[in-house]
């Protein structure tokens, strides 16, 4: 009785989070034709490769000494805290991709200590989830207590790691902005209004991708907290 509480309040919350943020599926799709908007591609395009930009922004925050590495065939920008290394990935055609430096460059000089924890904690979280659902599979010990250490373990890895998103999410805008500004005294191809309209539709990403991020983290734990509870009655 108490696993299918457990599951129709996960629903309940997930509904509530998906009501409150506002969130629906076509919010996706809007993302992606803005990030893929062809006026917009043609203003970013004046801008330099992917690699300098980098180079550039994180040379505003204090932080040259980061490796940056370009991987062409993947979709994900990332930051790895524990190799200290920005992989930039196949951007070709999207705007946001000034903006997705900047992100990954704020990350690079979060605290060390706090991105570390957030690797670290990350895979034991994915290991435990593993394991428990090997032992309630296989009815060793106390199912209950494994699922709500979960639900604990989840609380605490949706409150770093959205913290460590939605902190540069949030300032990647203004860094992205100020390096654009920059960069317009050297080329005269780039206008203010180039600028003005790339960064309202950075703003429009956000005011999106923010509450989805969110929605997205909690979500994410509340279905394997489910799928937990659904492996309890096989």
């Amino acid at each position: 009785m108490e696993y299918i509480v457990i599951i129709v309040v996960s629903i309940i919350t997930a509904i509530l989070l998906k009501i409150g943020f506002n969130i629906h599926l076509k919010d996706v799709k809007k993302i992606k034709e803005i990030g893929f908007d062809k006026r917009l591609n043609d203003i970013s395009n004046k801008f330099p490769e992917n690699k300098k930009i980098c180079e550039s922004i994180l040379k505003k925050l204090n932080n040259s000494n980061v490796k940056i590495e370009e991987n062409r065939e993947s979709n994900t920008s990332l930051y790895i805290a524990i190799t200290n290394k920005i992989i930039i990935a196949n951007m070709k055609d999207t705007f946001a991709r000034v903006q997705t430096i900047a992100h990954e460059c704020l990350h690079s000089v979060q605290n060390r200590k706090m991105l570390l924890f957030n690797f670290i904690f990350s895979n034991i979280f994915l290991l435990y989830f593993i394991i428990s659902a090997c032992l309630i599979l296989f009815n060793v010990g106390n199912n209950l207590i494994y699922i709500l250490i979960y639900i604990f373990l989840g609380f605490i890895y949706c409150i770093i790691r959205g913290y460590i998103e939605i902190d540069a999410m949030s300032k990647a805008i203004y860094v992205a902005e100020e390096y654009m500004q920059e960069y317009k005294k050297e080329d005269e191809k780039i206008s203010e209004e180039d600028i003005n309209v790339i960064v309202e539709n950075y703003e429009r990403i956000n005011k999106i991708g923010i509450p989805l991020t969110i929605f997205s983290l909690v979500a994410g734990v509340l279905i394997k907290v489910i799928i937990l509870c659904i492996i309890t009655f096989i």
